[in-house]
């Protein structure tokens, strides 16, 4: 069976309900782009004439612009819309936006929003699909994607056929959890391809109640990071945060900012990811951010293949057959 077959699903609004088959199918297109695309080829057909509307209601760099790239890409047309670009300035509701982007003719939404579950209850209001981009503390589907992407090419043998997975790889997230979508995502994925997860930080921002998700919680650095094969950082959400989780931004630093003398602790061949914006010298140092162990700008670049996999599927099911949306 061709590995788009096993994509039936018209949106992407969660992780949590995904099936490892349907993680495998986004990581094994996005692979098929990164060898069908170069220097020579920078773009396929597969969208064109499609409409991809980008409506980013939280500030964003990397994830708006990789997907307008993974649009761009496929060759699909470009719309991206921001708070305060859009009509909700003025007292329109989000259902409202969404219904006229719609009636605009657009082929597939895209969302960043504040609120926990605004992609899903655009999801169950629109025929097109709908792509959540991050959702309040809730999730980023698209960034666990990229990120469990990027583990697998690292740890697959040199010349192997197909993608390896993370049977057996033990995984420390370190830093602010509480607040963290792309923890929530990334926990989702990496155990459903076999990962053993650490959670890492301070109490506040690592709680006990996070054993639930079935991962190991830990408030001793040391032996968080201890036998790793990676390491994520997080950095503090400041923006999220409407209380003092520690005392000073110093003093969480010398706690768990990630260092030489801690990154020492390590496997020698580690990996190290951080899926951005950094704050240098807080959850992180520059010479780890900037090392040979760091996959930071992997990352990067392998949300724009992920991303092109997830617009292409998505479109294609809502094409054909949607059965339902995740």
């Amino acid at each position: 069976m061709n590995k788009s077959e096993a994509w039936t699903l018209k949106d992407l609004v969660s992780l949590e309900k995904l099936s490892r088959e349907e993680i495998d199918t986004i990581h094994h297109m996005a692979a098929h782009f990164k060898q069908t695309l170069g220097r020579r080829q920078k773009k396929l057909p597969s969208l064109r004439g499609k409409t991809v509307v980008n409506l980013f209601l939280e500030p964003s760099t990397r994830t708006r612009t990789a997907f307008e790239m993974a649009a761009k890409r496929l060759s699909a047309d470009v719309i991206s819309i921001s708070q305060s670009a859009s009509s909700l300035v003025k007292g329109e509701s989000l259902r409202d936006t969404a219904l006229n982007i719609q009636a605009l003719n657009a082929d597939l939404l895209v969302i960043r929003h504040s609120a926990a579950g605004a992609a899903e209850y655009l999801s169950e209001r629109l025929e097109i699909p709908v792509i959540n981009a991050g959702d309040g503390a809730h999730e980023h589907p698209t960034q666990a994607l990229l990120d469990t992407f990027t583990l697998r090419e690292k740890f697959t043998p040199e010349g192997a056929e197909q993608l390896s997975d993370l049977s057996g790889r033990k995984i420390t997230i370190l830093g602010d959890i509480l607040f963290s979508r792309v923890a929530r995502s990334n926990i989702y994925a990496m155990q459903k391809l076999g990962a053993k997860v650490t959670l890492a930080g301070p109490k506040t921002l690592v709680p006990k109640s996070f054993e639930a998700f079935g991962v190991e919680v830990s408030h001793n650095l040391q032996e968080a990071l201890a036998d790793a094969d990676a390491v994520m950082l997080l950095r503090i959400q400041r923006e999220r945060m409407n209380a003092a989780y520690f005392p000073s931004i110093g003093e969480y630093t010398s706690m768990f900012g990630l260092n030489q003398e801690r990154a020492s602790l390590l496997k020698p061949d580690a990996i190290i990811m951080h899926p951005g914006p950094i704050n240098r010298g807080v959850e992180i140092d520059s010479t780890i951010a900037d090392g040979q162990r760091s996959v930071i700008l992997d990352q990067v670049t392998n949300g724009v293949l992920c991303r092109m996999a997830v617009l292409l599927l998505t479109a294609s099911a809502a094409g054909t057959k949607a059965k339902g949306s995740i």
